[in-house]
């Protein structure tokens, strides 16, 4: 009789060996392999007998008499914005963050607000009871909405019970690494695990048309714990992001099959739950202080939203052989390419100098429309000199120290209107693009061009200084 074949998977990365060994080749993690049977997982059966295909329908790509169905509207704003316009019947989605960051208050809020529409909702916990979740509604004043609750861990019996009553509209998975399948040998929690329980769950919505949400926990570095391949499975992956003592929390698409990755959802965090941000430039301007020198506004877009953020740099000095460059919020090499143009192209002297950048209010940026905000921040901290409460910047830097431009200026320069700003820093380029009737429509904004980072050095040595440091 043959011996089973065996094979030996990373709980860390997924990645498959043949035989044990202490460190994973492919994520360099140390103690992550396990065995597991090379026939256990989902279809499976294959290995112990073969059957015969079955001929299936196939559907035209044109279908005038079906109607793409309608969106499922959580009635939450920003969540909707980040789904793409609601969440696709049938479709299944991965929620990854911290813990306590709030994902599982973001859910229930959402539950209660499908429910209270008329809407058949199911929110299935693996990791806590039922009193648990009525309690935990019960503190957000959410006690009363007819969201259907349980507490289960065994994919097969949840399939079953979802599959026995009227179709729902929403299920949520809390959390998809405490399911586990019956057909697979491994313990709950692990890759194979994982990856088993969430093609079982995926294959219920695409047969059901329910829409699945599936809470993933991360990992030390940011990453959704367990296999990748998850993330290819489902068909948007969610990232609810936020810093520790902050109350402000980012709904961000890291991956969306129906609709945009670019888009984001700003949260609050609040004694009654998560409160929507309608203007979330307001908020991360809104403890700025207006006449200190190295701070710049930065007109930037996150997905279809306008964002305005505050760059924040600290240009001092260094007693170090090797100066120090700390960054928060951006991206270190971006800074260390602006200061070596501001060194090159504008005869700043910034190597002997400790540099430190932020973006204040916990946000990423990761545009290049962001470099001359950076640059404006980075040359008023040198010189001393304060850029003004009215004036925001944009635009992107070449090597060459040209200034280029970049993509929905008039959005940004909207927003910034909106907000009380009356001087914009924009690329003198806007105009070659034949957008400069775009770029001039706020009548409120008076506009500054700069073709090349000599042109915004010049224009901060005009202002009034308050004493150059060398």
């Amino acid at each position: 009789m043959a011996k089973p074949q065996r094979s030996f998977a990373c709980q860390n990365c997924g990645a498959l060996t043949q035989r044990w060994q202490g460190r994973c080749e492919a994520c360099g993690e140390w103690n992550t392999i396990v065995e597991e049977s090379a026939a256990a997982g989902i279809g499976a059966q294959a290995a112990l007998g073969a059957r015969k295909g079955r001929v299936f329908n196939l559907a035209k790509l044109i279908e005038p008499e079906r109607p793409a169905p309608p969106r499922i509207l959580t009635g939450i704003g920003e969540l909707d914005r980040v789904s793409g316009g609601g969440f696709v019947a049938g479709s299944v989605l991965l929620l990854g963050g911290e813990p306590g960051i709030g994902k599982s208050t973001l859910l229930i809020q959402a539950c209660a607000a499908l429910a209270s529409a008329g809407r058949r909702v199911i929110y299935i916990s693996g990791e806590e009871a039922v009193d648990q979740v009525r309690l935990r509604a019960q503190r957000l004043g959410l006690g009363e909405s007819p969201v259907e609750l349980a507490a289960e861990t065994s994919v097969e019996d949840i399939v079953a019970t979802l599959s026995a009553g009227p179709r729902p509209a929403l299920v949520i998975i809390d959390s998809i690494q405490t399911m586990w399948t019956s057909l697979v040998e491994s313990t709950p929690g692990t890759v194979t695990q994982v990856r088993g329980a969430a093609q079982a769950l995926i294959r219920f919505a695409k047969t059901s048309g329910a829409a699945v949400i599936l809470v993933g926990h991360v990992t030390k570095d940011g990453q959704i714990a367990g296999p990748r391949v998850v993330e290819h499975m489902v068909d948007a992956v969610l990232s609810f992001e936020g810093e520790g003592g902050r109350d402000l929390r980012l709904l961000r698409a890291v991956k969306n099959r129906f609709g945009a990755t670019d888009e984001i959802g700003v949260f609050e965090m609040t004694g009654r739950g998560l409160a929507e941000v309608e203007n979330p430039s307001a908020l991360f301007l809104s403890a700025r202080d207006l006449a200190a020198p190295g701070a710049a506004v930065f007109a930037g877009m996150e997905g279809s939203r306008p964002l305005l953020v505050e760059f924040q740099a600290l240009v001092a000095p260094s007693s170090l052989g090797t100066p120090r460059r700390a960054v928060v919020g951006w991206d270190s090499s971006r800074l260390a390419m602006i200061v070596a143009v501001l060194e090159t192209h504008a005869g700043l002297k910034l190597s002997q100098h400790d540099i430190y950048l932020t973006v204040a209010g916990g946000l990423r940026v990761g545009e290049p429309a962001a470099d001359l905000a950076a640059a404006a921040a980075l040359i008023s901290s040198l010189s001393n000199i304060a850029l003004g409460p009215e004036s925001v910047f944009f635009g992107e830097i070449g090597l060459s120290g040209a200034i280029r431009p970049v993509a929905h200026g008039l959005a940004r320069l909207k927003e910034a209107a909106k907000l009380g700003f009356r001087r914009a820093t924009v690329p003198q380029g806007a105009s070659e693009r034949g957008a400069a009737k775009e770029i001039a429509a706020p009548k409120e904004l008076a506009l500054r061009n700069c073709a090349h980072i000599s042109d915004l050095v010049a224009s901060i040595g005009a202002t009034q200084p308050r004493g150059v440091r060398q």
